[in-house]
């Protein structure tokens, strides 16, 4: 049984629509307000075609402060923090020693010495907590703040109306504003693969916001989305999620659990020529020794892959298929799988093995399938 430690201040909300409250990252979450094919397809297309507002407030928030807030980051993270303005956040990875992959994380850069760092399941806080330790830096979990994510096409012209400045605001800018009379923060990220934005609150204010958004945005075709959402979107989108993509849940058949960023395809979260972040000499002696390789596969007909399904080349088993989405939207059946570095070239043949045995034809390629230029996330205006 989940150990339910951290609760959202929308589960009211969520329970009232049919939420049934999962364990993510220790908080119940709302991975399904309907949990059938009908209500994923609609939530899906809500993102795709209109927007849709989820709560994320299940990701972890660490508030970093002090002179060496800035050092603390650098040393636990592969990004050059020094390079990072206020008003600015970017994404990044975290490793341990041996260079594999532990947690990804976004860094906010608040002030000049006043940092954020969000991430998702992994170890990202305790890596901060430890070298933290020694240093001139505060660190500080914040489960009061809580995260609303605005997803869709219509999500800019929906805070438009409400918040001055928002369509100037880059990619992975922050915007300190206030939201139908309340303080919040809203940053231009998101893990849909969409223009969207992040509303961070005080959770006092949550019920409010999330109501009024409902509530102002219904003409504009914006709904409570399913958490479970993420997983449609982000397959299309190559945005990975840990560990469901991750050896901890496929294991090696012959060595321990940890992924390299050259297997993942995570290796343009390390700034270029930065050392001196954990597990950055192992990261960078790990560079064409892949053992399989994050790639995508193409499917034939409708039918998605399962979670997990087996792929297979020549009647072998040689990968698996993390996750798979089929969508009207943008007639395609794809999903991001683990395979031989040797498979992953476009074109390369291969079989998807289902649970119940139907075996689906299907070929490497590429990712992302959906925004490849970025053009849709990153526009202007």
């Amino acid at each position: 049984m989940a150990i339910l430690w951290r609760r959202s201040a929308l589960a009211q909300r969520h329970a009232e629509i049919g939420g049934e409250l999962e364990d993510w990252n220790g908080m119940g979450t709302a991975w399904f307000y309907d949990n059938t094919p009908e209500r994923a397809k609609a939530d899906y297309e809500a993102i795709r075609t209109k927007a849709g507002l989820m709560d994320v407030s299940g990701l972890k928030k660490v508030h970093l402060v002090g002179e060496h807030a800035a050092q603390v980051i650098d040393r636990v993270t592969t990004r050059n923090v020094d390079k990072i303005m206020p008003g600015r956040s970017t994404y990044a990875s975290i490793l341990n020693e041996q260079g594999k992959f532990i947690d990804d994380c976004i860094i906010y850069r608040l002030s000049v010495n006043t940092w954020m760092v969000v991430h998702g399941t992994g170890a990202g806080m305790e890596q901060l907590s430890a070298v933290a330790a020694s240093k001139n830096c505060a660190v500080i979990f914040d489960d009061d703040l809580h995260d609303m994510s605005l997803q869709g096409p219509v999500a800019v012209d929906f805070l438009a109306d409400h918040v001055p400045g928002i369509r100037d605001l880059a990619y992975f800018g922050i915007l300190q504003t206030k939201l139908f009379g309340r303080p919040v923060m809203i940053s231009r990220t998101g893990y849909t693969g969409e223009r969207g934005y992040e509303i961070f609150c005080q959770a006092q204010d949550a019920v409010h916001l999330w109501d009024s958004i409902l509530a102002g945005g219904k003409d504009m075709g914006i709904r409570p989305v399913q958490f479970s959402t993420l997983d449609l979107l982000r397959t299309e989108s190559y945005l990975l999620f840990y560990p469901g993509d991750n050896s901890e849940t496929y294991p090696f058949d012959d060595g321990p659990c940890g992924d390299t960023l050259w297997e993942l395809g995570l290796e343009f979260t390390v700034s270029p020529g930065k050392t001196g972040f954990i597990g950055a000499e192992n990261h960078y002696a790990a560079k064409g020794k892949e053992r399989f390789k994050i790639y995508g596969v193409v499917l034939e007909g409708t039918t998605p892959a399962d979670e997990g399904a087996a792929l297979l080349q020549n009647g072998e088993k040689v990968g698996v298929v993390t996750f798979g989405m089929y969508s009207e939207v943008n007639n395609h059946n794809v999903g991001i799988a683990r395979m031989p570095v040797a498979c992953a070239t476009p074109g390369t043949e291969l079989t998807v093995l289902n649970g119940d045995g139907t075996e689906i034809a299907a070929k490497a390629a590429e990712m992302p399938f959906y925004d490849q230029d970025k053009s849709i996330r990153t526009a202007k205006g």
